[in-house]
């Protein structure tokens, strides 16, 4: 894990020193999760961009494309279920004042789980040597099934938890596991409670008329609702796609991983509209492609 950490920071160091990756507003000590491409980076992503939008719409008879508006409808979000739905479950540590995504907690303990089981399979496999059967050591002994049955079980109860929105749950399991935070080791932990990943603003000239917006989490949305303005003024009929790229924002409160997890990211997004009962055959064929 160490290895692969050293790597992974070589990488954004790399980035930023050739210029594809900065840091924004590196000089006011910049925002967690939010970069800028630089002269590189640029080039590279709209190559990528160009390519994608070549290969997915001019070169498909069946694709348009098209670029719908960053602010829409807050009725549309709450139709899609985001804005009851599109939550994280966190929970803030008491002395270090750190924020942790509780289910993230709770699945790093799972992988130290079974980091022990493989740790219990790589020291038969070195004793047994050429003798050595996985599968059978996998499921006979007592400790790896011991693990691996813990882990199952957690992962449960966590699912089972979070579908029923029992968070106080949620807390007692990592309360349970004496799950501490990974930086300090604290144990005193705050309540569970959820909290939307979508960016909220307002639309209006003041305080009072002002209309409650998010900054849309995801570019499908502006595809689902333009799909009769576009079948109706393309003349299309199924099956056909609607393609775009655009800005979408997520209020990733445990954003790590670089560029692979941002709060301001591009997407680029194509949904493709089949009759109904035949999408299972229009997904093989794109398999083949």
């Amino acid at each position: 894990m160490a290895k692969q950490e050293d790597v992974f920071k070589k990488l954004i160091s790399h980035a930023k020193e050739y210029g594809f990756i900065f840091p924004s507003s590196e000089i006011y000590d910049g925002l967690s999760a939010i970069y800028d491409y630089g002269q590189n980076g640029a080039e590279l992503k709209n190559n990528i961009k160009q390519y994608w939008w070549k290969a997915m719409v001019q070169m498909n008879e069946n694709i348009v494309g098209i670029d719908s508006a960053i602010f829409m409808h807050p009725t549309i979000w709450k139709a899609s279920g985001h804005v009851d739905a599109f939550n994280d479950p966190l929970i803030d540590n008491k002395d270090s004042k750190k924020r942790f995504r509780a289910d993230v907690l709770l699945e790093d303990y799972c992988a130290k789980l079974e980091e022990k089981a493989q740790k219990e399979i790589d020291k038969a496999a070195k004793r047994f040597g050429d003798a050595f059967d996985k599968n059978e050591f996998e499921t006979t002994n007592a400790r790896v099934l011991e693990y691996r049955e813990k882990q199952k079980t957690i992962l449960s109860r966590m699912a089972k938890s979070l579908d029923n929105n029992d968070l106080a749950d949620v807390k007692e399991l990592i309360e349970e596991l004496e799950i501490a935070d990974p930086e300090t080791g604290s144990k005193n932990w705050t309540d569970v409670r959820q909290f939307n990943l979508m960016f909220g603003t307002k639309l209006g000239a003041s305080a009072d008329s002002a209309t409650d917006l998010y900054l849309r989490p995801e570019t499908a949305q502006g595809i689902f609702v333009n799909f009769l303005n576009v079948q109706k003024t393309s003349r299309h009929k199924l099956p056909f796609g609607i393609a775009q790229i655009g800005k979408a924002f997520r209020n990733e409160i445990v954003a790590r991983q670089f560029i692979f997890r941002m709060r301001e990211f591009e997407q680029m997004e194509m949904q493709f509209f089949v009759p109904p009962g035949t999408e299972l055959g229009f997904y093989e064929e794109w398999k083949q492609k």
